[in-house]
């Protein structure tokens, strides 16, 4: 459950001393036996509000996926349930990449290293999805790169992360390990300079989506009793997602 202090850590303007962030790769080993036992976790439930729209239009049937910064495989079995031809689990954390394991015996999976996705191909894939996921990475510019060269002309991509807007007022991905919060560490992509990397690889945005806070998340307010910081934060962005498609004269 996600606690009133994490809340506040969400929303939050930043403390004179910020609290010290954890790498992801450390922060999600820690992380990874409590992280699908979050039932009032707000962000996690808008991401799988955001990715299931973002993907509805989306046909997985006979397609190879990569999903990058895969956790534990929280939007596996709806891919899964698509019949794609083969779905390929990428994520710097062994402990998330183990869980998902549990929940998926027969998954193909790598530790993502430097952002290189391993063992793929040129224009081997059809969708790449990453959710929950840019904000970590060092060099997005690096990242994307590396997709571009995997993703096949006319690929798609899906994405959903933090928005950066609350990363700039002091908002933090944290959790609780050992009675202690452990915040995990993130880097602020305006959602305007992710839009313009995007263009340099050829990749069309299809849809963009970006959720404030509003009347429709205050009973998770209500259930930490912080109320006030709902009305304090109202209207806030807190998460966004893009739909992109690569343009079939891409190199």
């Amino acid at each position: 459950m996600q606690s009133l202090s994490a809340i506040k850590n969400l929303l939050k303007k930043p403390f004179t001393v910020a609290q010290k962030q954890t790498n992801p790769e450390d922060a999600y080993n820690l992380w990874a036996s409590s992280y699908d036992s979050q039932p009032d976790n707000l962000m996690l439930a808008l991401d799988e509000e955001l990715f299931s729209n973002l993907i509805k239009d989306i046909l997985f049937a006979h397609k190879t996926i990569a999903d990058v910064g895969c956790g534990t495989g929280r939007h596996w079995q709806k891919i899964i349930d698509n019949k794609p031809m083969k779905l390929i689990g990428y994520d710097v954390s062994e402990g998330m990449l183990g869980m998902l394991k549990n929940k998926f015996p027969d998954a193909e999976t790598n530790k993502l290293d430097n952002n290189h996705l391993a063992g793929l191909k040129n224009d081997s894939i059809d969708i790449i999805i990453s959710t929950l996921t840019v904000a970590h990475i060092e060099d997005i510019q690096e990242a994307f790169a590396e997709w571009n060269r995997v993703l096949k002309p006319g690929g798609e991509i899906i994405i959903t992360d933090y928005h950066p807007e609350a990363l700039s007022k002091g908002g933090n991905r944290t959790f609780n390990h050992n009675n202690k919060s452990v915040a995990v560490k993130n880097n602020i992509y305006p959602v305007a300079d992710i839009k313009k990397i995007v263009r340099q690889f050829g990749w069309l945005p299809l849809q963009v989506i970006e959720k404030r806070i509003d009347v429709s998340m205050k009973h998770y307010y209500e259930k930490h009793q912080a109320l006030h910081l709902f009305q304090q934060f109202e209207g806030v962005p807190i998460i966004y997602g893009i739909h992109l498609k690569k343009s079939n004269a891409a190199a």
